[in-house]
């Protein structure tokens, strides 16, 4: 089966609610599963979000690289711009996750 998923990102984005609303899901249901807001879900019509493309992509099962081709490579990694940004969220990174350290930097600075 061919996928004609659009290229123009405001169509591509309209091609996804679709394809999540035929599935029986709305976007708002995604994003409470998922738990972040509707709005961090929205992001990937204007941006690059490896772990909201694979949430979508999964949700339609799909691979990423097959509805964002340009942000994916063919090994199945995303495209970055910025290698070593963490994909999780600050919530779930300890102090030692990342490699600038900004969050215990702040607490000592509070200290002093």
């Amino acid at each position: 089966m061919k996928l004609d998923i659009p290229t123009n990102p405001t169509a591509r984005w309209e091609w996804i609610k679709y394809q999540i609303r035929s599935r029986g899901l709305t976007l708002a249901e995604l994003s409470r599963r998922l738990g972040v807001e509707l709005g961090t879900l929205a992001s990937v019509k204007r941006t690059p979000y490896p772990r909201m493309e694979r949430a979508i992509a999964a949700a339609l099962d799909l691979k990423p690289a097959v509805i964002w081709p340009e942000c994916w490579n063919n090994d199945g990694t995303p495209c970055r711009q910025r290698p070593n940004r963490a994909e999780k969220s600050a919530s779930t990174l300890s102090l030692h996750d990342s490699g600038s350290n900004a969050i215990a930097h702040r607490q000592l600075a509070r200290r002093a």
